[in-house]
């Protein structure tokens, strides 16, 4: 029987490219979206390259929506292998001027989503005694940057969460955790972060607008004279997951480009992957 995945946030980029990646790699891919009307693009693939996916809604917001999904995946299959906890949204704007609404929502979609998605399947991996759970975080999951302070807050609380989980249900229910660390990703991932947190056409006003324009010039520059890929494409994400997917041992934390790599290495030098730290953890509390 083939392993099966759940996927979140398909519609477009990193998920959209992991499910076409996954169904040609043996997986039976669940493809869920919290809007099905955004299902075209990958629906035409499903049905021109014959790939074993089945679309579902999913909201990572509403812990009703999420439970509903992963109750139809036990009813098919009796398992979940594997949950990709992919769906999340940018925001760059300042704390000062980011509304209650706002920041709430930022960390609902990328903190609470991995938090509700992850309590619904922990308890069929846990009996099943396998299984395996990948979340897209980000290097803003390790290293704060300027204007996306609310965005890298979230980031690291599922860097925080996933860290915490792997130091005892990996062991315990062979469950094994990675955080995949992109750098920029050129999908529609940035414009939705620009429709959502542009006002009036700027991101920020009054006296953070001149340090806004200084931080928005440096980062075109860095991509521009980069010698390392800055921005990569959903696809190339999605094949460093398929690597940790398939990998015996993964580890806890992968960066995806030698950029990211070198982005992060004041935070991850003397632990690349995060093992040291787990062990850590495990002899000091367990």
């Amino acid at each position: 029987m083939k392993k099966n995945i759940l996927i979140t946030g398909t519609s477009t980029g990193v998920g959209f490219e992991s499910s076409i990646l996954f169904a040609k790699n043996n997986y039976k891919v669940y493809a869920t979206m919290r809007n099905l009307k955004k299902a075209e693009a990958l629906k035409k693939r499903i049905e021109e390259e014959n790939l074993d996916i089945e679309l579902l809604s999913l909201d990572v917001t509403s812990i009703e929506s999420i439970q509903s999904a992963v109750n139809i995946i036990i009813e098919k299959d009796g398992k979940i292998d594997v949950l990709l906890n992919n769906a999340g949204a940018g925001f760059a704007k300042t704390t000062e001027q980011s509304t209650e609404d706002e920041i709430r929502w930022v960390t609902e979609v990328n903190y609470h989503g991995v938090v509700f998605c992850t309590q619904a399947v922990l308890p069929f991996m846990r009996k099943q005694k396998s299984g395996q759970i990948i979340s897209i975080t980000s290097v803003g999951g390790l290293v704060g940057q300027p204007f996306n302070e609310l965005y890298c807050g979230a980031k690291f609380a599922v860097e925080g969460f996933m860290e915490g989980l792997a130091t005892y249900v990996s062991d315990a229910f062979n469950i094994k955790i990675t955080c995949v660390e992109p750098g920029g990703i050129a999908t529609e991932f940035m414009t939705s972060a620009i429709e959502k947190t542009a006002k009036e056409g700027q991101f920020s006003t009054g006296e953070y607008l001149p340090i806004f324009e200084r931080y928005m010039a440096g980062n075109q520059k860095r991509a521009e004279e980069s010698t390392e890929q800055v921005y990569q494409t959903g696809a190339e994400v999605a094949n460093v997951v398929l690597n940790v997917a398939q990998n015996e041992n993964p580890p806890l934390r992968i960066r995806t480009s030698q950029w990211a790599e070198d982005f992060c290495e004041l935070k991850t030098k003397a632990d690349p992957d995060g093992t040291k730290i787990v062990n850590q953890i495990k002899n000091s509390f367990l």
